[in-house]
């Protein structure tokens, strides 16, 4: 149910994984197109920064909170109807996107089973073309419906419009800010086998005995519980008994190196006496390299600690709060940063969205920025 008003002083660390930050100064969850633009009005005639919030996977909260208005996108709605030997899903930017990938699962529907146990809701999505496992939204995407911030009108965008990249879209990029996402849809595949296109997947599915003597349903459900598992392992499912998995999941994109950027990292990390062999692989005309093979090897392991933050004992990638502060959490990040550049030349991103509090503004959405560091509008 939508606030008819704002409300004030809400904590902020309970609506995100990381559990950290201050209150927000006003609050409103709206759940219909009509709600958010009532919200927005409101933010623009008190002239009151506006953040964008969804399930809070992918945001950080300051420790002294948001000064400005947070408006949480509850939008509900799921709903799957056949199209031609398809079925087109559309769902509400408030849905858990999990809920969703579990349902068109239950289905025997393909083309999402990879991003499973990714935590968020639906509206995060195709901002940062949610990807695992060899999948990607932008594959399964029809289009995304938008609220323009600036307009207060009514957008659908087609997917081919949406300027997807790895974990980018115009969303992050020149129209940053600009768009407030109402809800998806997609198209999946009925009847189709899924397809394993990463290794680590498909030895766990074969671990379980394969799906080759599968049908086409029991097959996506068992690549489903194979992910699961794969995620489990690494603390990458919510789990309130689980202190690793108090994190934004993977803190840092992994970097695709140009081929001159890639023989400048091989060559020092020959000189510093590197003996295997950097793990890459092709992507977007150069070299990925994981980032958490870069941050390990610049000298911080599985469970480092700092200030009440720390590395995850699973993982290197996730950034995990054990009662720390958002201030120690964003220390750590530079210092992970500094070191993996030191040694490495290279110059890691950070991929969950930080709501500065640097003020109040007057509502409007600030699309078109040049700060590589998205710091507002994730609806995660």
């Amino acid at each position: 149910m939508s606030d008819a008003t704002p409300r004030t002083g809400v904590p902020l660390a309970p609506r995100t994984t990381l559990r950290l930050g201050g209150k927000a100064r006003y609050f409103w969850s709206v759940s219909s197109a009509d709600e958010a633009v009532e919200a927005l009005r409101w933010a623009r005639a008190n002239r009151q920064r506006v953040q964008v919030l969804g399930g809070g996977s992918n945001t950080i909260f300051p420790d002294e909170g948001f000064p400005g208005l947070v408006v949480h996108v509850a939008v509900p709605g799921l709903r799957f109807r056949d199209a031609g030997g398809k079925v087109v899903v559309d769902a509400g930017a408030g849905e858990s996107w999990d809920d969703l990938v579990r349902g068109s699962v239950d289905r025997g529907l393909t083309g999402i089973e990879c991003l499973s146990g990714i935590p968020g809701t639906v509206g995060a999505a195709p901002i940062q073309n949610v990807g695992a496992y060899g999948q990607e939204l932008s594959e399964t995407l029809v289009h995304v419906e938008c609220l323009d911030r600036e307009t207060l009108e009514r957008e659908r965008i087609p997917a081919a419009e949406c300027g997807f990249g790895y974990r980018w879209s115009r969303f992050k990029g020149e129209d940053r800010g600009r768009f407030l996402i109402l809800g998806i849809r997609l198209r999946l595949e009925s009847g189709s086998r899924p397809d394993l296109r990463y290794d680590q997947l498909e030895g766990e599915v074969e671990r379980r005995g394969g799906i080759g003597d599968l049908s086409p349903a029991e097959a996506v459900r068992r690549v489903r519980e194979a992910v699961l598992d794969l995620r489990e392992s690494k603390s990458m499912v919510v789990r309130e008994e689980d202190p690793d998995s108090r994190s934004a999941g993977s803190f840092f994109l992994n970097p695709v190196l140009s081929e001159e950027e890639y023989r400048e990292l091989e060559r020092r990390w020959d000189s510093a006496g590197g003996r295997e062999a950097i793990p890459s692989y092709p992507a977007d005309g150069g070299r990925k390299v994981p980032a958490a093979w870069l941050v390990e090897k610049a000298g911080f392991e599985k469970g480092h600690r700092h200030g009440g933050v720390g590395l995850s004992t699973k993982h290197a990638l996730a950034l995990v709060n054990r009662d720390g502060s958002t201030r120690a959490l964003l220390e750590l990040a530079d210092d992970i940063r500094e070191a993996v550049a030191g040694r490495f030349g290279v110059r890691l991103e950070r991929e969950p969205v930080l709501a500065e509090p640097d003020g109040a503004d007057d509502g409007r959405p600030r699309h078109g920025v040049s700060d590589s560091e998205p710091s507002e509008e994730t609806q995660t």
